[in-house]
């Protein structure tokens, strides 16, 4: 059983202890430094499938802290059998009355797989805790048997790696703001994400207790400084490509054979239907 850390470990900074912010890092490097990141995100993804490793990628944090935009571009280049993202929305009724870590189980890798988790089973400590959506007999027992539950993934082979998106209460007004502001992402914004503001306190102090919690040596929270998004993304997926030892993956070399159309006759383009060239 994981025991609560003292006051003074490290889980229990608040964000104003967060490391001075740097400038904005350049664009052009950030671009080229993506693609090279990516490169290595194929070489890893392919390493997972030929070794059939089982790996699940947590990522949680405030609303609007980036987690979205890293996890869009770990699986952008990724084929997506081997890489898939899980992103559940509120629990069912009969969800509700299963077993807490049942529904994301069911979710997690087999052989060969990577799963990134958009927010995860941490919601029990985080927004069910802060907006009462769960009994405090319920948060204490997740607390208590977390840990259990992470070592048991562990054990069975499972690669478990927690990311957790930190950001401070400047930028995520600025964020929000933003998103009000633009039609493409104003579906983002949710009457949670007022309720979140309102109670920032309340989310900062959970936060800690989850961390006092479940930040084992086993299974350690990585925090990840947010208020860069571009340079939280970058420092993001360098880690997660140092987390999983791996070798790029020879083929052979593919020569692709002569079409053959002999034989064949193309029925008149007048029987199909063709979108509009409107551009």
């Amino acid at each position: 059983m994981a025991h609560k850390k003292n006051k003074n470990s490290k889980s229990s900074a608040k964000h104003d202890d967060l490391p001075k912010k740097k400038e904005k890092i350049d664009k052009k490097f950030y671009e080229k430094e993506l693609v090279n990141l990516q490169i290595e995100l194929v070489k890893l993804h392919e390493w997972i499938k030929a070794k059939g490793l089982k790996v699940v990628v947590l990522f949680e944090g405030r609303d609007a802290a980036g987690k979205g935009g890293v996890i869009k571009r770990i699986q952008q280049r990724l084929n997506p059998r081997v890489c898939r993202v899980v992103a559940l929305g509120i629990p069912t009724e009969k969800e509700k009355t299963q077993w807490y870590f049942q529904r994301y189980v069911a979710h997690l890798p087999a052989a060969g797989e990577l799963v990134l988790f958009d927010r995860s089973w941490y919601n029990r400590a985080g927004v069910e805790r802060v907006m009462g959506f769960c009994t405090d007999d319920e948060y204490r027992e997740f607390l208590r048997s977390c840990p259990r539950f992470e070592e048991m993934l562990i054990h069975s082979g499972i690669i478990l790696i927690k990311y957790w998106f930190s950001v401070s209460d400047e930028e995520q007004e600025k964020r929000f703001k933003a998103r009000l502001s633009d039609p493409k992402t104003h579906w983002k914004f949710s009457p949670m994400d007022i309720e979140s503001r309102s109670k920032w306190v309340e989310y900062s102090k959970a936060k800690d207790e989850m961390f006092a919690y479940t930040d084992t040596k086993i299974s350690p929270w990585y925090v990840v400084i947010a208020d860069d998004k571009q340079r939280a993304r970058l420092n993001c997926i360098h880690h997660l490509l140092s987390m999983i030892p791996y070798k790029e993956i020879k083929y052979k070399k593919i020569k692709l054979p002569p079409i053959i159309k002999e034989g064949y006759i193309r029925p008149p383009i007048t029987e199909q239907t063709f979108v509009p060239e409107v551009y």
